[in-house]
């Protein structure tokens, strides 16, 4: 699709013209390289359907970067119109009384037509309220998968990927009797490892439906189930099943030269493996304990969203919504999911893409839309909302570090990983209350 399919779904809509002054709007984000020019293209396209707005998109470095520029904006009253936040800056944003213009009540007080049940809710349920309103629009969205070195499982005579966490260690032996030196890496530990494993074993990472029902929420991932698993692989990296690799991605550098034949990774690094693997590669599911469950549920997303921050005029907000409704266009999101790997926020984008033939001619793509879309999502696989929680990820990492070392028993790792993630919450808390 891309650049020229954009532009032909824009055919007959108005094109601006130089001598108007469009109400600008300013739109801070942190996509940085290949997908911060596409955000470019995307404002640029809404840009030339019409001649009342200009949306001027601005990188402001990272996740962190962004969340942080955007506070201290809003203090001195130079916010922007838009924001992208990564998800665990959720509770954060909602926190902010007085700071925050929810979607829904935005798309409904500028007239724009907006059915959030068109939304698919695997992926827009991290983002709304108890009463299923959208807070914020889910724009680059992505869920873990389970990427695998084709030709490494050829060679070890395998010839199927691994539905379960039994057949990764059975599959790994095999591998590592063919001359491979490491079974699977991965990226992200606490998002893949814990926080959807979790939701894919439809137990509690936290309590109170993993911070959704308030703030007296208390972690809840040293269950004995999180504990087996955490256990199992502290077990496998001592004999090579499972190499760590650093806490965000460093892991694809392994998969990319073939020392480990398997990978847990972000359905969105799908376009950089498909750049730098010079061999087949295949996507599966993501793994879950066979008889822990009776069937997995859907996973959870990683990403971010785009918040609406308050102060700006009416005339520019009706420019927002109307910027909002092109950015969930079927056309669009189909291009933009295409693209980058990020899941389609909507059900038409899903199917737009499936109808042009793009998940068979890239065999894959489509496998975090089916793991995302299993079953109803439930009180453990909604999502997460805690406080303090990119503090409390960096906690997460501390410990489980410390299991891979062989310094603690997963058992022991996790409990202090609990106690000191509830210190912060309740620093949250007071904060917030």
């Amino acid at each position: 699709m891309h650049k020229f399919k954009m532009a032909s779904a824009l055919v007959g809509l108005s094109v601006a013209t130089s001598g108007f002054a469009a109400t600008e709007i300013e739109w801070w984000h942190a996509m940085g390289g290949a997908n911060g020019e596409k955000v470019n293209e995307i404002a640029q396209a809404f840009n030339d359907s019409q001649d009342a707005y200009a949306v001027k998109p601005v990188y402001k470095g990272n996740y962190s970067e962004t969340m942080t520029s955007a506070i201290a904006a809003f203090r001195a009253k130079q916010q922007p119109a838009i924001v992208q936040v990564f998800e665990v800056g959720t509770a954060s944003m909602m926190a902010a009384k007085g700071a925050i213009y929810p979607v829904h009540k935005l798309m409904r007080e500028s007239g724009q037509s907006f059915n959030e049940s068109s939304y698919l809710s695997a992926v827009t349920g991290y983002y709304t309220d108890n009463e299923g309103n959208m807070l914020s629009l889910p724009f680059n969205s992505s869920t873990p998968v389970l990427y695998y070195n084709k030709d490494l499982f050829a060679k070890a005579g395998i010839t199927q990927a691994p539905k379960t966490w039994q057949e990764v260690e059975a599959t790994a032996k095999k591998l590592q009797a063919s001359g491979v030196s490491c079974g699977f890496t991965t990226a992200w530990q606490s998002w893949v490892h814990l926080e959807n494993f979790s939701a894919r074993h439809n137990t509690p990472f936290a309590t109170l439906d993993n911070g959704f029902g308030g703030l007296k929420t208390e972690m809840a991932f040293n269950g004995p189930l999180q504990v087996a698993h955490i256990e199992k692989m502290g077990e496998w990296q001592q004999n090579g099943i499972f190499s760590y690799s650093g806490r965000t991605n460093d892991g694809a550098a392994k998969f990319y030269s073939q020392e480990c034949a398997m990978f847990t990774e972000s359905s969105a690094g799908y376009a950089g493996i498909k750049r730098n693997a010079t061999f087949d590669f295949g996507v599966a599911e993501l793994p879950y304990w066979e008889g822990k469950v009776e069937k997995p549920s859907n996973t959870i997303i990683g990403g971010a969203s785009l918040w609406v921050l308050q102060g700006h005029s009416a005339e520019e907000y009706k420019g927002v919504a109307s910027f909002l409704g092109f950015l969930s266009g079927a056309a669009v999101q189909a291009d933009w999911h295409q693209f980058s790997g990020y899941l389609p926020i909507t059900k038409a984008a899903y199917d737009l893409t499936k109808g042009q033939g793009f998940y068979e001619a890239n065999l894959g793509t489509e496998t975090a839309v089916t793991q995302m879309t299993t079953g109803t999502p439930t009180g453990n696989t909604k999502g997460l909302r805690l406080g303090n929680f990119v503090q409390i990820r960096g906690v997460i990492d501390e410990e489980l570090e410390s299991v891979w070392s062989g310094q603690a028993t997963a058992q022991a790792a996790l409990d202090k990983a609990v106690e000191r993630s509830n210190a912060l919450l309740r620093k949250f808390e007071k904060a917030n209350d």
